[in-house]
Parts: C-alpha cells; sequence; structure tokens
C-alpha cells in the first residue's frame, strides 16, 4: 500500500514538475495562487475603477497563459506581456503595489520561457521602465523609488536572461551526451564485429590448417588399408592422431587467448618460444629485443604474435633440431619481427598435407592491420620477416 502511494505522488510530482521549474506547471501554480491571493488582499481607493480594469486584465492575461500555453503558439506569451504590462501601470494608484508585483512576476516568467527570444524580453522590460517613467509623476513617490524599481526591473530580466542561458546549455549537454552515448553503443558494436573476426580468424587459422592435414592423412590411411598397406595405414593413422592432439592444444591456446587480454608482445614471444622448445625437444629459441619496448595495439600484437606462432611451427616442421632466432625491432615508425632458423639438424619426416596456407592466413591477418609478411630462403635456412607500421 505504501509502494502504490509512493508511486503515486511520484506521478503527480512528475506532471506538476515536467518542464523547467519556472515555467511548469508547478511553477503556474505557484503563479497563480501568489496573484489571487494579492488581488484578494489589496485595498483600492474607490474611485479608482480602472486600477481594478487593469488588474483584471492582468490577471485574465495570467490565465490564458496558463491554460493555454503550450497548447497555442505565440498567443498565449502576448497575453503574458500585455499582463505585466497592465499591472505595471496600476503603479499610479497611491499607495498599491499589487500591480508592480504582478508586473515583475509576469514578467519574470516571460523572459524565462524557451520560445522568448532575449531580445523580445527586453524590449518588454523597457517598455514597462517607460511606462513607469511616464507614470511616475502621479504616483507621489520619491526619485529613488523610481530607480530602485528600475533597477529591479534591470535584475530579474538580466536574472532570467541568465536562467534562460543555464537551461538552453543543459538542453544542448543532455543533448551531446545523448549523442555520445549513440556513439558509444555505435562503437561497442564496431567492437564486437571486430572481436568477432577476431575470434573467427583465430579458429579459421587453428582448424583449418589442423582439420585440413588430418583430413588427409586419413584419406592416405583409408588407401593404404584397402590395399591391405597394414604398417602404412597404422603409421598414417597413428599421425593423424598426432596431428589431432595437436590440433586440440592449438585450439584451447587459441581459446585462453581469446578469453584474456593479450599479454604484451616480448612476453609472448617468450612464452611461445618457451613452448617451441618444450614441445619440440629442442633448444629455446633465442630472443633479441631491439629499441626501447612500447605498448602497441591488442590487433598488432596478436597478429605479430601469430606470426611467430606459425613461423615456429614452421621451422619444427621443416628443419627439426635446427638453431631458432627471433628479434624483435621497435622502430620509430613501425614494429618488426623476424624469425630466422638453420639448417635442419636431422632430416624431416616427410609430409602429405599441403603447406604454406598459415603463412597466407598470417599475410591476411597482418594485412588487416595494415603490416606485411615476407618469407624466403636465407642462406642456408629461412626467415619470415612481419612489419606494422603505427
Amino acid at each position: 500500500m505504501t509502494t502504490a502511494r509512493n508511486s503515486v505522488w511520484r506521478r503527480v510530482w512528475s506532471v506538476f514538475s515536467a518542464g523547467d521549474p519556472e515555467t511548469g506547471w508547478l511553477g503556474r501554480l505557484v503563479g497563480t495562487g501568489v496573484i489571487t491571493g494579492l488581488l484578494i488582499t489589496t485595498h483600492v481607493s474607490p474611485g479608482a475603477w480602472w486600477v481594478w480594469v487593469c488588474l483584471g486584465c492582468a490577471f485574465a492575461g495570467w490565465l490564458f497563459y496558463v491554460i493555454a500555453d503550450p497548447r497555442v503558439r505565440v498567443l498565449p506569451l502576448v497575453g503574458l506581456a500585455v499582463a505585466a504590462l497592465a499591472g505595471a501601470v496600476t503603479l499610479a494608484a497611491d499607495g498599491d503595489t499589487t500591480g508592480i508585483v504582478i508586473s515583475y512576476l509576469c514578467l519574470t516568467m516571460f523572459a524565462t520561457h524557451r520560445a522568448v527570444r532575449p531580445l523580445a524580453s527586453t524590449a518588454l522590460a523597457v517598455v514597462i521602465a517607460a511606462a513607469l517613467i511616464v507614470i511616475w509623476p502621479w504616483t507621489g513617490r520619491s526619485l529613488e523609488a523610481l530607480l530602485l524599481l528600475i533597477g529591479l526591473l534591470a535584475f530579474i530580466v538580466l536574472s532570467c536572461l541568465y536562467r534562460r542561458q543555464y537551461h538552453q546549455r543543459a538542453a544542448e549537454t543532455a543533448e551531446l551526451l545523448q549523442q555520445t552515448r549513440l556513439a558509444q553503443a555505435e562503437q561497442a558494436r564496431a567492437a564486437a564485429l571486430d572481436e568477432r573476426a577476431r575470434i573467427a580468424r583465430e579458429l579459421h587459422d587453428v582448424l583449418a590448417h589442423s582439420l585440413g592435414a588430418l583430413g588427409v592423412q586419413l584419406e592416405v590411411a583409408e588407401a593404404m588399408l584397402e590395399e591391405s598397406d597394414l604398417d602404412g595405414g597404422l603409421a598414417r593413422v597413428r599421425r593423424a592422431r598426432r596431428l589431432a592432439a595437436e590440433g586440440l592444444g592449438e585450439a584451447r591456446s587459441a581459446v585462453a587467448a581469446l578469453r584474456s587480454d593479450p599479454m604484451p608482445l616480448p612476453e609472448a614471444l617468450s612464452t611461445l618460444a618457451t613452448a617451441h622448445g618444450r614441445d619440440h625437444h629442442a633448444a629455446v629459441p633465442d630472443i633479441e629485443v631491439r629499441g626501447a619496448s612500447r605498448p602497441v595495439p591488442a590487433a598488432v600484437a596478436v597478429s605479430l604474435a601469430g606470426a611467430a606462432r606459425e613461423a615456429l611451427t614452421n621451422a619444427a616442421r621443416h628443419a627439426p633440431g635446427a638453431p631458432v632466432r627471433i628479434v624483435l625491432e621497435y622502430e620509430p615508425e613501425r614494429v618488426r619481427l623476424a624469425v630466422r632458423n638453420g639448417a635442419p639438424a636431422r632430416e624431416p619426416e616427410p609430409r602429405s598435407e599441403p603447406s604454406g596456407n598459415g603463412l597466407t592466413g598470417m599475410r591476411e591477418r597482418l594485412a588487416l592491420v595494415g603490416g606485411q609478411l615476407s618469407a624466403g630462403a636465407d642462406g642456408d635456412g629461412w626467415h619470415v620477416v612481419a612489419e606494422v607500421p603505427e
């Protein structure tokens, strides 16, 4: 019951406080109450019937504004301006200040309204000040009182214009914030699409090569078994099993890399070198870092690390036991990675699966980040060079 009651009060408050506090329904109701109270308690000389006419016009103009705005354009604001001027004229009646209070209240509402330009507010204030100056000889008041009223009039207009400018800036800020949120949502969507593409490339690089080679081995094994070559078929099945185990390990490594942020490039290369030495029972490749190490974008780090992984895999397959050297060079406008292996220490195992797909995939990956990859014979060995500009 309490929750429902609070909800009703929140709805009522949202209706009355909608829009600006000054020009919203709450401000209008408060203004109507103040004007009604002033009219009830005012004292006018019996012969000053024209004062009641002016006060009635002022009250009618105020009510028309309260009821018609913003349903009707322009006319409610005209009524508000007439009410402000009519209230100021009643100052000519001796001892009566009700009209000037109503005039200033209407002027405040007029100058604060968003649909009113600052020039119109200033013009209305000038007209009211001129009216005060014209009727002042009939008021019987001192010049200091006139200057005080005009100064108060100027203060009200300047304050309202400042308040209006504040609301305008707040609205512009809210609109800019909304646009920023939309831009951030688009950036997040683009980042998600890029991440999906990166995951697709990672899985394709790992699974396409491994499953392709596995399929070739199984096809050869099937042909050998049909020809009753049991030894050859068994060897191919064992080779297929090793390929499946290697592919599973690479897939797990790719998934683990995708679940976490990429590590710094030198650290990633060191991890790859250690894994290469452990998995292939070879010496851990030498790693040399030239230049001042600096952070690089995640896509660049992943691409270069992938190129190093592919180069190490090719070195293990085609030059088993050969020494491998990795050089990471930070140049002013680019990052360069070179992997070189020497001549094989022992004859590599004959392979039936196609080769070269890994380097092609690395070229495509590096091209996505603006880089390039080259590979070829280097004396009695082989080198792979990847470069990415920054």
